[in-house]
């Protein structure tokens, strides 16, 4: 084991800690810490390139003991805590064998409010400025307002004016958020979400602070662009949970969270992520630990946290939300609008399947026709039983007209070229590509009836701009029925669809992502997935309820097909094949039989 001394080292320390049950910490912190010890272990053989410099880790963790709390009636030196001297030390003492460079090029660290997230940016800030030894170094602390922004930079400007000595090596310019470090010729910058101020810059720190809050990920991107050619740069990230399921914090998150399980493997990426497991009790004091790893080392505060957890559980809505979001640091997007809440629930619905397992087979066509230049959708249900259970296979395909394309990445925020490339979304070209040209849509499964021989029921479609689609469809021979956007005509299929896909019997194709030995099925349709998280609630007056979005560029229509079609699929009804039955115990007899010989 890394040692400082006969004694040690504070970040391997803590990893021992709590993998040996010392320090109260979730499955997650568990897993990051053993990923340390088990790293450790590895940097003893010559092929893993990189070592624990035990050395490099204690110094910023001195460094940072050196510093001066100003705030509060008395000035203090900081004293680490271990849960900080683990990250601290992580970070800086991990390196390569070859040239000693550090290990981490990014970092995702999540914790629950005031557990000192920009403090712990605040000590990186400083210490890359001056203390490392890189000239010319461009250190920005990122953030979507300026007001945000400068949350790190005024705590690196307390170290600094609460310490005559630090002082001297830094120059503080309020006016324009800016700080020269004096040694190092580098500088240090607040910046507010005006991606164009850092398109070019090669940040040797990039920091994005609260990246819950972020809309899009193009800061963290333009940092990523910028830090290729820098051996020893970092994007740090440190944020509490947020409330939205479709930001980009959210997806680094989920990564993160399967690069700790082991589906990934990134050895450039740090995680530490302190949240309560699944199973914890909400209100068990103890558990919050978990998730707020300075109350450990501050009981006032744990027994503050008492009445507010209490009051927030008793008020209920937005304020027992904003206590598990930014207290206990769950990601929740949470309201009684919102379709599925729970969106792993629908991502555990992928599954290694997809039309060509269903050839043959009886099926329900349903269509979302857009008004103009918007998103035109169709869905494919193919309802069968096994074990005796209903299960529902659901395909989805949209459409949308060329010259829309550009503007819809811009307002929708979501990577429709990428989805274009993949095969989820077909581009339509006639009608001088401002309008979708429904001929395109009638082609589309028309080849998809025939490659897979599917048998189409019926095809629901929304009667609203119809009129063109429906001569079409009759022409075709398809047999169809108009479904009325109403919380009545829809109520019971929009509820059920969301009770099936809850139980576990809806089904969409699944890709499998990670490793080769560890592995986790994802679905493929993203634009599907985006769909349904973009989906809310609404009712009428007897409680029956239909789906809406909140904005006009939170697009439904992949999940608005499906429900259109889950009018008719749901109905479904088996009976016994006698003939079924038949060559199924014929095929087990012969099992039977060549097994006995």
């Amino acid at each position: 084991m890394a040692k400082a001394g006969h004694i040690t080292d504070r970040c391997t320390q803590y990893a021992l800690d709590v993998t040996e049950g010392r320090v109260t910490a979730g499955e997650l912190v568990i897993l990051a810490c053993q990923r340390h010890l088990d790293d450790i272990e590895k940097s003893k053989a010559a092929p893993y390139r990189y070592y624990f410099d035990v050395e490099k880790s204690e110094k910023i963790i001195s460094f940072a003991e050196e510093l001066t709390i100003a705030e509060g009636d008395e000035q203090e030196n900081v004293t680490a805590y271990p849960f900080q001297c683990f990250i601290l030390g992580s970070i800086n003492g991990w390196r390569t064998k070859e040239k000693g460079y550090r290990r981490y090029r990014t970092s995702y660290i999540q914790l629950g409010r005031q557990n000192g997230k920009s403090f712990l940016n605040g000590i990186l800030a400083t210490y890359y400025g001056n203390f490392d030894g890189y000239q010319y170094g461009q250190i920005y602390c990122a953030a979507t307002k300026q007001e945000q922004a400068d949350i790190v930079f005024r705590e690196i400007v307390k170290f600094i004016n609460s310490d005559g000595e630090l002082g001297e090596w830094f120059k503080i310019h309020e006016h324009n958020h800016t700080i020269d470090c004096l040694f190092t010729h580098s500088t240090i910058k607040a910046l507010s979400g005006d991606t164009k101020s850092v398109d070019g810059l090669r940040p040797y720190l990039g920091i994005v602070d609260e990246y819950h809050a972020h809309k899009t990920n193009q800061m963290y991107k333009l940092f990523e662009g910028g830090i290729k050619k820098l051996k020893s740069a970092l994007i740090s990230v440190i944020t509490t949970a947020g409330f939205d399921l479709k930001s980009p914090c959210y997806k680094l998150y989920e990564y993160c969270c399967n690069l700790l399980h082991g589906v990934f493997i990134n050895d450039a990426q740090f995680v530490y992520i302190a949240q309560m497991d699944a199973d914890d009790d909400l209100y068990t004091p103890g558990n919050w630990i978990k998730a707020n790893p300075i109350l450990e080392f501050d009981k006032d505060a744990l027994e503050n946290l008492v009445p507010i957890a209490y009051t927030a559980r008793d008020m209920g809505g937005e304020d027992l939300r904003d206590f598990l979001v930014k207290q206990l640091n769950v990601w929740i997007q949470w309201s009684n609008s919102v379709y599925i809440r729970d969106i792993a629930k629908w991502k555990a619905c992928a599954v290694l399947k997809s039309l060509k397992d269903f050839k043959g087979s009886k099926c329900y066509v349903g269509v979302d026709l857009s008004s103009g230049g918007d998103l035109t959708s169709i869905a494919i249900v193919i309802p069968y039983m096994t074990d005796g259970v209903k299960k529902y296979f659901v395909h989805t395909h949209s459409f949308i007209p060329a010259s829309r394309v550009e503007e819809h990445i811009k307002t929708d925020k979501v990577p429709y070229d990428i989805w274009i490339s993949k095969g989820l979304v077909t581009v339509t070209e006639t009608l001088g590509g401002v309008k979708t040209d429904y001929k395109y849509i009638l082609r589309y499964l028309g080849s998809l009836i025939e490659e897979y021989e599917l048998k189409v029921e019926v095809i629901c479609y929304d009667p609203h701009n119809a009129s063109a689609f429906m001569a079409d469809l009759e022409e075709m021979g398809f047999t169809s029925l108009s479904v009325v956007q109403t919380a009545r005509v829809l109520g019971d299929a929009t509820e059920d669809f969301r009770l099936e896909i809850l139980a576990g019997n809806v089904e969409v194709e699944g890709v499998e992502t990670g490793s080769r030995d560890k592995s986790k099925i994802v679905p493929y349709d993203e634009l599907l997935t985006w769909s349904i998280a973009n989906a809310k609630t609404v009712s009428n007056s007897h409680g029956e309820i239909r789906i809406a979005k909140e904005k006009e560029s939170d697009r439904i229509d992949a999940v608005a097909a499906v429900i259109d079609t889950w009018t008719e699929a749901m109905k479904e009804e088996y009976r016994l094949d006698i003939n079924e039955i038949a060559r199924t115990w014929l095929k087990d007899w012969d099992k039977y039989k060549e097994g006995g010989e």
